[in-house]
């Protein structure tokens, strides 16, 4: 059986210096009024692999609106037999926002949001957009309709984990998060996908090492590039079409709407 090489993963090209906001669909769909008094205050952060930019617990101040960026919502095990060990709940990519539990009234959550694919986004003072909730029917149903997105995935990602394989869990994920960068490659070494998909090391190396034997991956040195989207769909359980479909019945571009 092939070993895939695991080695460091470094980070993606430093992304360009200026993003328009609307790289970000919900920034994007927001309406003009609201656009002209949430813009002014967004501010461009970079963010790296790994970094966390919620705690589980602790309140969030901020809300992110990822553009080239992924970020992961984890529960981490804080049971001591558990040693720490996380699982990926949900991804967050330019599809989306991190902090809905600020407009939902809970001001927190159980899961750390960390990056799982460097690059930059925007932030937003949590206070700013709360008060825009509380003033804008529009705004409101968007981040509601928004939620229900994620909250799709959320249930979708519980029951993947618990009855498909590892193979099919790596091609969601892949699946999803090749969906919101801006080309077919993503960089992660097989142990971070591992802690993600809340598996083995060794049952991640020996997906991976299927898919590309497949053809539908190619993978070094903490590079995936899917070569074969068609055939990973293919391949993949019915959990990414679910996800897939739930957001563009929700969150349908802007153009659809129109038509």
């Amino acid at each position: 059986m092939d070993t895939l090489e695991l080695k460091s993963v470094s980070e993606r090209a430093p992304p360009e210096t200026h993003f328009p906001p609307e790289s970000n669909r919900l920034l994007c769909e927001l309406p003009e009024e609201v656009k002209q008094r949430i813009f002014p205050h967004l501010e461009l952060v970079p963010l790296e692999l790994g970094q966390v930019v919620c705690e589980a617990g602790s309140k969030q101040r901020y809300v992110y609106f990822p553009l080239d960026s992924i970020i992961s919502l984890l529960y981490v095990m804080e049971n001591v037999m558990e040693n720490g060990a996380s699982a990926e709940i949900a991804v967050v990519g330019n599809d989306g926002m991190v902090g809905v539990a600020l407009f939902m009234g809970g001001e927190s959550t159980t899961s750390r949001a960390v990056v799982q694919s460097a690059g930059v986004a925007y932030r937003l003072f949590g206070q700013r957009l709360k008060d825009e909730f509380n003033r804008h029917d529009a705004l409101l149903h968007l981040l509601l309709r928004y939620s229900q997105v994620l909250l799709t995935q959320m249930a979708q990602t519980a029951v993947c984990n618990r009855h498909h394989s590892i193979e099919q869990q790596l091609c969601r994920w892949l699946l999803l998060s090749i969906d919101m960068l801006p080309d077919d490659r993503v960089l992660m070494t097989q142990e971070l996908i591992a802690n993600m998909l809340g598996v083995r090391r060794e049952g991640v190396t020996d997906a991976a090492g299927k898919l590309q034997r497949m053809g539908i991956i190619n993978y070094s040195r903490g590079n995936i590039e899917v070569v074969d989207r068609a055939l990973l769909e293919q391949t993949c359980c019915e959990c990414y079409t679910v996800v897939r479909q739930e957001s563009e019945r929700l969150m349908p571009p802007q153009q659809a709407q129109q038509t």
